[in-house]
């Protein structure tokens, strides 16, 4: 029996890559019962982290009888998530108009489902690039450096589906109806960046990269290299913060005093890095455990699992010996385990149909037609 604060709600996810299956674990991570339509059987696999919690279903799309079958999942669902180019879902027949009025139908793509660019190729770096967040990422003296694919894929993409899904959810209680849910990353990358804009437009922040607070420049908010290969994070932003830090280091407390003086930045980084140079990363990060400096030490993937903190607070597990997160976020009332590894993909195809109305004969047919 599944539990968590979403096992109210029907999921009918398209089989993709990124950020939409990864909005479907999440929402089967907090207990929503997620039903993926795939277009081909295959053996169970423990690495496919964002099937977990899911069950699977095989159909062949290109079939009127597959399309049917689909239709008939998606008209029991309380939302679909699909993250295809434009236009291909309406040309299988299954497109918004196609459905029942009172579906979210979450659509998750780079450029979105109009515009200039709709239907042409893309990824992460592509979407990034385009919002202006990539041109602040890096060494002011090299191209950019993209941030792994977490902040377009999943932060602009993921995260954003899920808002908009669970945004239509809380209005379909008002007015009965579901509505589509646009997810488009260089919509949704943009809305993060409130604070850059802000500091844009007051004249805080210029566009030269590597030259502000927050991407590197500041000897106060950067990483430093140790004596043994290793790294240490400094965010010590706020004076009190950076005082503690001054003081851990017994470095002057006169250094307070021009803290945002950009003109002391170079030759302060340069003294840190010495600094910080003298010493293994865990030495630094005894040094700073339990303290305000904001100082952390930074971890490998496997190193980051291992953490008391994250150990106490389960953040990561690893069934199988596969190294995952442990569901996320965490509540006062709901409680529940981190779902376990799907299947075998379209290992589900007769239960879901027979729960839809399909009787034995029928499922078997369409079972050899997948």
């Amino acid at each position: 029996m599944k539990s968590g604060p979403l096992t109210s709600l029907k999921v009918v996810e398209f089989s993709g890559l990124g950020p939409a299956p990864l909005a479907g674990q999440l929402l089967a991570d907090l207990g929503a019962q997620v039903t993926t339509i795939d277009r081909s059987a295959a053996s169970p696999d423990p690495t496919d982290i964002n099937r977990r919690g899911k069950r699977s279903i095989v159909l062949n799309l290109k079939s009127e009888a597959g399309v049917l079958a689909a239709g008939n999942i998606i008209a029991a669902s309380d939302i679909l998530i699909e993250g295809f180019r434009p236009g291909v879902m309406e040309r299988l027949g299954l497109g918004p108009k196609e459905c029942p009025d009172t579906l979210i139908y979450g659509r998750m793509t780079g450029w979105g489902q109009d515009g200039p660019w709709a239907k042409t190729a893309g990824h992460d770096i592509n979407y990034l690039a385009l919002t202006g967040a990539l041109h602040a990422m890096g060494q002011g003296d090299q191209p950019p450096v993209p941030p792994l694919n977490l902040v377009a894929d999943y932060g602009g993409g993921t995260m954003f589906l899920l808002f908009g899904i669970l945004s239509a959810v809380i209005e379909r209680a008002v007015s009965g109806k579901g509505q589509v849910v646009d997810a488009a990353m260089v919509d949704c990358v943009p809305a993060m960046m409130g604070l850059i804009h802000g500091m844009l437009a007051q004249g805080k922040w210029s566009e030269k990269r590597a030259d502000n607070w927050l991407d590197g420049a500041a000897p106060f908010y950067r990483c430093y290299t140790c004596c043994d290969g290793k790294f240490i994070s400094v965010g010590a932003l706020e004076p009190q913060f950076y005082a503690i830090f001054l003081e851990k280091l017994k470095l002057p407390d006169a250094y307070r005093e021009n803290q945002n003086d950009k003109s002391t930045w170079r030759a302060r980084s340069a003294e840190l890095a010495k600094t910080f140079a003298t010493e293994t990363r865990d030495h630094w990060a005894e040094l700073f455990d339990g303290s305000d400096a904001c100082v952390a030490p930074v971890l490998t993937f496997s190193e980051a699992a291992q953490h008391p903190h994250n150990v106490a607070r389960v953040n990561f597990e690893a069934p199988q010996g596969i190294l995952q997160s442990g569901t996320a976020p965490k509540f006062g009332r709901s409680h529940f385990k981190t779902p376990k590894a799907s299947g075998a993909v379209g290992g589900d195809t007769a239960d879901v149909l027979r729960e839809i109305g399909y009787d034995s004969d029928q499922i078997k047919s369409l079972m050899r037609h997948t």
